[in-house]
């Protein structure tokens, strides 16, 4: 009951947020001029980006195998690109929650080892590792976007640096209070503790020892990048997926450049025209400012990355924040409907083959 409390808590904050931060990038919204805008871009150039999403999950998916593979041999790439696409449509609605979705997807679809003296026999990609291999996964994802974010940032300081500067880094360090990191550190060892106990007291108590058995499978899942047999693939398919989100950018900004002026408001087609000055360095910006909205515990980014994408465009390029939501929104959408129609695939895909 507590535990179906705190999700019920959570489940209504993201909810809230996401509204909130809705309501804010649209109030100043001219409907009329909106929808006008959005059906004068090259729609061609749309269905371009959502076709460098769907490759992006795909890639994801062959990446994510890697990890899987020093665990289940056997296991499949339809098998990991399902569970991927199911995980977004799940994260839409439930933030997070689709990652433990897709664990419990891929172990359910593990190679079962061979039967032990008992006669019993066991899923080779357990939860525990599967969510081990989602943990790295997810960790390198957030240091590829740190390392691509301070070396796109070290060579174009002068025009990017600012808008960093004063909507990220700031805020942040001025949340940097002594007690704060103190608390940080103090909570982390805990942790760190706490694990400690759970595996040392696991070897003799059998309570314990379930628990404990858990972290080691968690960790395993952690360490099976250590076994894969050929990492460059790994590192290769992680270019391949930042290489599709940069194209996702820079598609709906031609998409956007590309529109008929001759069918929207005359005040807003000289706003939006000085998007024609943008080019794909441009792009790769508003790609890792809109990537900044994954930190805000929001449904699916709603809100957040509209905001964010907006403002950026506002602050870097004086951009009015209406025309920027026009971007954001085209941005955002199509992938969102790239995510209901690959998760919905999927899932109907694996519905089907559990019924035969």
């Amino acid at each position: 009951m507590i535990v179906k409390l705190k999700n019920f808590i959570k489940f209504s904050v993201s909810i809230i947020l996401a509204v909130v931060l809705l309501y804010f990038s649209f109030r100043g919204i001219r409907w009329e001029d909106f929808w006008e805008a959005l059906k004068a871009c090259r729609w061609e150039f749309v269905m371009l980006s959502m076709a460098c999403g769907a490759l992006a999950f795909y890639l994801r998916a062959l990446r994510w195998r890697e990890l899987i593979l020093p665990i289940d041999p056997m296991m499949s790439r339809g098998a990991t690109f399902n569970a991927i696409n199911i995980s977004y449509l799940v994260n839409l609605v439930l933030p997070r929650v689709g990652e433990f979705v897709r664990c419990g997807y891929i172990t359910a679809n593990s190679s079962k080892s061979e039967p032990d003296e008992a006669g019993k026999t066991h899923r080779l990609a357990s939860y525990d590792k599967v969510l081990g291999t989602v943990a790295l996964e997810r960790s390198w994802d957030l240091v590829t976007m740190v390392l691509l974010m301070l070396v796109f940032l070290y060579f174009g300081w002068k025009r990017y640096g600012g808008f960093f500067s004063d909507n990220i880094l700031k805020p942040a360090l001025n949340k940097m209070t002594p007690r704060a990191i103190i608390l940080t550190v103090v909570v982390v060892a805990a942790i760190v503790l706490v694990i400690w106990l759970i595996v040392r007291i696991g070897r003799k108590n059998k309570k314990a020892g379930k628990v404990s058995g858990v972290f080691a499978g968690v960790w395993q899942g952690i360490s099976s990048c250590m076994k894969m047999k050929g990492a460059w693939k790994f590192f290769a398919l992680t270019i391949g997926i930042w290489a599709c989100y940069w194209m996702m950018s820079y598609t709906i900004l031609l998409a956007v450049q590309g529109m008929d002026f001759n069918k929207v408001n005359p005040e807003l087609a000289e706003y939006i025209g000085k998007l024609a000055e943008l080019n794909g360095a441009d792009a790769l910006f508003l790609m890792i400012a809109g990537s900044l909205a994954s930190i805000v515990p929001v449904p699916g980014g709603f809100g957040a990355f509209h905001y964010i994408v907006a403002l950026a465009l506002q602050t870097i390029y004086g951009i009015p924040f209406e025309v920027g939501i026009i971007f954001a929104t085209l941005s955002h959408e199509s992938q969102v409907v790239n995510q209901v129609i690959c998760g919905g695939t999927s899932y109907i895909v694996e519905t089907l083959k559990r019924k035969k």
